[in-house]
C-alpha cells in the first residue's frame, strides 16, 4: 500500500502572532508577504504556494513561493475584502523536476543508456495527462511523453525532458497527493482603508461656538464641522455625547464643588435623562445626533463616537443592576480612583462579576446600537483596565455584524498592554508619540513601531494632545512646538488627529502638570475660532500634502536616513508600489537655529553618482538644486521647522 503521509516540512511561518493566535492586520488589496521555512529530505525538488480565501469561501486562490535563501521561502498575496481573509502554504515534492535534474546530472556524468529512466519520465508526464483529464492540455503531455519515449539517446532524452512548454504543463498539473498543507490556517483582519489613513479633529459639540458662558447644540456644530473639513480633516471624534450624571458633578479645574451652570464632566456618564443609548439634553435628541450625523457624511466625513464606560451614581445600571459594580464591605458601591486622583462622580463597572456575562451583552449593545444608526468608529476610553477576554468578545462580536466598525484604544499604559490590546482586535491605538520628543526618542520608537512584528498587527494614531494631556513640550515650546509636533503626527503614520485647540496653540497649563488650566472636560470654552497667531494654514496645507502623496498615506514605509546634527530628524517615506517618494526633514528644537548635512538615500531615489537634481519643498512650493548623496539644511524655528521635499523628475 503506497504511504499517505505529508512528504515536506513547513515551520516558522512568518507572520504568526503569539502561535497564530491572533490575525494580522491589512487594508483590502495591501500586500501580505509570506515566509516560511521549507524542505525535506534527500535531494529532491520541492514546489511551495501560499493559499488564500475570504473567510467562509470554499475555493483557495493560489501564488507561487519562491527560496530566497536556503529552505527559506517568500510568497505573496492580497488581502481580500473587509472582514477575514484566511492562509496557508502548501509544499510537495516535484517529482517531475527531481527527474529531469537527475536526468542533467546523468548525461554530464557521461551516462551511455538511460532506458529506464526513460520510461520513469514517460510515467509521469502520461500521470500529468491524466490529472488533466478533458482539458486541452492532456492532448499535450501526451504528445511530449511519446517524444521523451523515442529519445533514445541521453543527450536527446535530456533535450525533450527540457523542454519549455513540457515545464510549464507539468507545473500546470502537478502530483500534490503527498501536499503537506500548513494548520492551522492562518487569518488576517482586513479593515477599511480609513483605518490606515485618516486625519481626525476632536472638539467638544457643547463648545463648537466657543461661548463661553452657554454651550452649544448639536445643530450649532456646523460651524465647527466645516472648519475642521477646511483643514483637511475626514473623522470628526466627539468626547461622550451621553446624559451627564448630577451626583458629585465636578466643576470648574475638577473642583469637587459644582456651581449653578457648569456642565459637568461629559465621562461621567448617566443621569435623569438616560444612560449610553441616549445623548445629553443640553446637546439636543437623538434625532438631533442623526441629523448631524447626516451633514457630516454628506461633506465626506464621519464621526468617531467616544466610547466611555463610566457610569455616574445616577446612571440607570446603578439602580437596574448594582451587581455589576464594585462593593465596599458596608455594601456601598465604589467610585473610581487613580491614585491620588478620585473621581467621585464615576463607578467603575465590575467585568468579573457573578452576572458577567449579562454585563458583556449589554455594552456589546450598546455599541451596536450606535452603529445602527451609522457610527462607525468609537474611540475607546481606558481599555486597558477592562480584561482583554471581554475586548476580544466584544469587538468580535461588533464587527460579525458591523465589520467595517473600526475601534481606537486609547490606552496610554504599560507597554506590553498596549500591545495586547491591538492584537485582541482593537483596529488602532493611541501611543507613546506625546512623549517622544527628540531625534533618538523618535528614530527608536518609530522603528519598534514600524520594523518589529508590532507593524504586522499595530496601527499608530498619533495625537500630539488630548484633552487629558498637554505634553510639557507644548507648554514651553510655544507655537513651534505646536507646528514641529504638527509635521511629525502627520508624516509619520498614516493616521493622526489634534484635539481642537491645537491649531490655536492653547498651551495654558496648570502648575507643573501636564494638563489644561480651565479645561473644557469642566466647563465651557471661550474660544475665538479665527484669532491671529494660529497654524491652520500649516494643518491645512499638511492635510493637502498627504492626500496627494500616496507615501505619506502608509505607515510601515517609514526609513530613518542619515543628519549630522541631533535635532534635525531626517527620514524618507516611498509607496509600497514605488510610485510616490517623499523626504521629510523636522527641527526637534523649537528654540534655535539648526543647521547640519544629511545623507540622500540617492541610490534608491534612481540618482546615479553626484548627480545634479532639483527638489520641490511641498510646503512652500520653492525648488532646491542639491547634488549627490551629501546637502545642506538648515532650520529656524520661528520661520520654517520643516521641509517635505518631492525629487522633480
Amino acid at each position: 500500500m503506497k504511504n499517505r503521509f505529508p512528504s515536506v516540512v513547513i515551520e516558522n511561518l512568518w507572520p504568526l502572532i503569539e502561535g497564530g493566535r491572533y490575525p494580522i492586520k491589512r487594508i483590502p488589496g495591501e500586500e501580505v508577504s509570506v515566509f516560511a521555512d521549507i524542505f525535506k529530505e534527500g535531494h529532491d525538488v520541492v514546489r511551495a504556494v501560499v493559499k488564500w480565501r475570504s473567510l467562509g469561501e470554499k475555493k483557495w486562490r493560489e501564488a507561487p513561493m519562491t527560496m530566497i535563501e536556503e529552505d527559506r521561502w517568500n510568497g505573496r498575496f492580497p488581502a481580500g475584502p473587509i472582514g477575514f481573509t484566511e492562509f496557508t502554504i502548501e509544499a510537495w515534492n516535484d517529482d517531475f523536476s527531481s527527474w529531469v535534474e537527475e536526468i542533467g546530472k546523468k548525461v554530464k556524468g557521461s551516462v551511455s543508456s538511460l532506458s529506464s529512466e526513460t520510461l520513469e519520465g514517460v510515467a509521469l508526464v502520461r500521470s500529468a495527462a491524466v490529472r488533466a483529464g478533458k482539458d486541452a492540455s492532456a492532448a499535450r503531455l501526451l504528445t511530449f511523453a511519446e517524444g521523451i519515449a523515442v529519445s533514445t539517446d541521453p543527450t536527446a532524452l535530456l533535450a525533450a525532458a527540457s523542454d519549455p512548454g513540457l515545464a510549464l504543463l507539468m507545473a500546470q498539473w502537478p502530483d500534490r497527493s503527498l501536499a503537506t498543507t500548513y494548520a492551522p490556517y492562518q487569518r488576517v483582519r482586513v479593515d477599511r482603508s480609513a483605518a490606515a489613513f485618516s486625519a481626525w479633529y476632536e472638539f467638544f459639540p457643547r463648545s463648537a461656538e466657543g461661548r463661553g458662558d452657554a454651550g452649544s447644540t448639536f445643530r450649532e456644530c456646523l460651524g465647527r464641522i466645516d472648519d475642521a473639513r477646511a483643514m483637511g480633516f475626514d473623522v470628526i471624534y466627539f468626547p461622550p455625547i451621553h446624559p451627564i450624571g448630577i451626583t458629585a458633578r465636578k466643576g470648574a479645574n475638577n473642583s469637587l464643588n459644582c456651581k449653578p451652570g457648569e456642565p459637568g464632566v461629559p465621562y461621567a456618564i448617566g443621569g435623569p435623562a438616560g444612560g449610553h443609548c441616549e445623548v445629553e439634553p443640553e446637546l439636543g435628541t437623538l434625532a438631533d445626533f442623526e441629523w448631524l450625523l447626516g451633514e457630516i457624511r454628506s461633506r465626506g466625513m464621519e464621526v468617531a463616537l467616544d466610547f466611555a464606560l463610566n457610569c455616574s451614581p445616577d446612571h440607570p445600571y446603578v439602580k437596574a443592576h448594582p451587581e455589576w459594580f464594585f462593593h465596599r464591605p458596608d455594601g456601598s458601591i465604589k467610585y473610581a480612583e487613580n491614585p491620588p486622583k478620585k473621581y467621585e462622580d464615576v463607578y467603575p463597572l465590575n467585568y468579573h462579576n457573578p452576572d458577567w456575562k449579562s454585563l458583556w451583552d449589554e455594552i456589546r449593545d450598546v455599541l451596536l446600537f450606535w452603529a445602527e444608526r451609522g457610527v462607525r468608529i468609537f474611540r475607546v476610553d481606558n481599555p486597558h483596565t477592562k480584561p482583554v477576554a471581554f475586548w476580544e468578545f466584544v469587538i468580535a462580536e461588533v464587527q460579525a455584524k458591523f465589520p467595517d466598525v473600526i475601534f481606537l484604544s486609547e490606552a496610554f499604559t504599560r507597554p506590553k498592554m498596549m500591545r495586547v490590546l491591538a492584537k485582541a482586535g482593537f483596529t488602532q491605538g493611541y501611543t507613546y508619540f506625546t512623549w517622544r520628543n527628540s531625534r533618538p526618542e523618535l528614530e527608536a520608537y518609530f522603528t519598534e513601531l514600524t520594523r518589529s512584528e508590532m507593524h504586522e498587527y499595530f496601527r499608530p494614531n498619533l495625537f500630539p494632545n488630548t484633552p487629558d494631556i498637554l505634553p510639557f513640550y507644548l507648554q514651553e515650546g510655544g507655537r513651534p512646538a505646536f507646528m514641529i509636533r504638527a509635521v511629525l503626527a502627520a508624516t509619520l503614520s498614516g493616521v493622526y488627529g489634534i484635539y481642537s485647540g491645537f491649531e490655536h496653540c492653547e498651551n495654558a497649563a496648570l502648575p507643573n502638570r501636564e494638563e489644561y488650566l480651565d479645561s473644557e472636560k469642566y466647563q465651557y470654552k471661550a474660544r475665538d475660532w479665527s484669532a491671529p497667531g494660529n497654524i491652520k494654514p500649516l494643518i491645512t496645507r499638511l492635510n493637502t500634502i498627504r492626500s496627494e502623496n500616496r507615501a505619506l498615506q502608509q505607515t510601515n514605509n517609514l526609513t530613518f536616513c542619515g543628519s549630522d546634527n541631533t535635532n534635525i530628524l531626517f527620514y524618507l517615506k516611498k509607496s509600497s508600489d514605488g510610485s510616490s517618494t517623499v523626504l521629510i526633514v523636522v527641527t526637534t528644537d523649537f528654540r534655535n537655529v539648526q543647521s547640519g548635512w544629511i545623507e540622500v538615500p540617492t541610490g534608491e531615489l534612481g540618482i546615479l553618482g553626484d548627480s545634479g537634481y532639483q527638489i520641490e519643498d511641498l510646503l512652500t512650493g520653492e525648488i532646491f538644486s542639491w547634488r549627490g548623496s551629501r546637502n545642506f539644511v538648515s532650520l529656524d524655528p520661528s520661520r520654517r521647522v520643516a521641509h517635505i521635499l518631492r525629487i522633480k523628475r
